[in-house]
């Protein structure tokens, strides 16, 4: 009925908490091996990469202000112009200090969007777990009460058929006796016997 809580891995409990350095630090590893590859002082590729982020923040502006307005659609989209914008400066740049100074600013930006999530998150589960024990608790109660219910049912027809065998071996015992009136019995308030044949 009830299952019992496995534990988690400690590598799957900790790769969320590592999943926002995994990502910048992937972002700057690739804009690196594109600034060796040519993209350094590259007007083009510059243009392009801010064109990119630039389209990236519009669709984050625009499905951050849409009729529902999705805030996983629009936090991809931010996440996405922010990649493209490291990305550009990172493969644009002569040297790694910029770079590395955008890729710890994003990454500490990113942990502190992401520990909000966190934390929401973790307020949920905590909510969850409570109710689920609470019901459990009630479910317990219950089936406390309705066990010592039927416990109590089961004595009560229990000593009632013990009193019900002896009052009819009392009966059987003194019909025997010389002098037994079943009437009189009758007249007392006990049930009324069957005729002896």
């Amino acid at each position: 009925m009830n299952q019992q809580p496995t534990s988690r891995h400690w590598l799957a409990a900790a790769a969320p908490k590592a999943a926002p350095a995994i990502a910048t630090s992937t972002v700057l590893i690739l804009a690196r091996i594109w600034n060796a590859n040519g993209a350094e002082h590259s007007v083009g590729d510059a243009a392009l990469m801010t064109a990119l982020s630039l389209g990236a923040a519009v669709a984050g502006a625009l499905a951050s202000v849409g009729r529902a307005g999705d805030g996983v659609i629009a936090g991809t989209a931010f996440a996405t112009s922010g990649a493209l914008a490291l990305a550009g400066v990172a493969g644009y740049a002569d040297g790694l200090s910029l770079p590395l100074l955008l890729w710890a600013l994003s990454t500490a930006v990113t942990y502190g969007l992401a520990a909000r999530h966190w934390r929401t998150d973790r307020r949920e589960a905590t909510a969850h777990n409570r109710h689920i024990g609470e019901r459990r608790e009630e479910h317990a109660h219950v089936e406390r009460v309705e066990a010592l219910r039927a416990g109590a049912q089961i004595e009560v027809a229990r000593e009632g058929a013990a009193y019900a065998t002896a009052l009819a071996q009392a009966i059987t015992a003194r019909s025997a006796l010389p002098g037994f009136n079943a009437a009189q019995l009758t007249r007392a308030g006990l049930p009324e016997l069957p005729a002896s044949k």
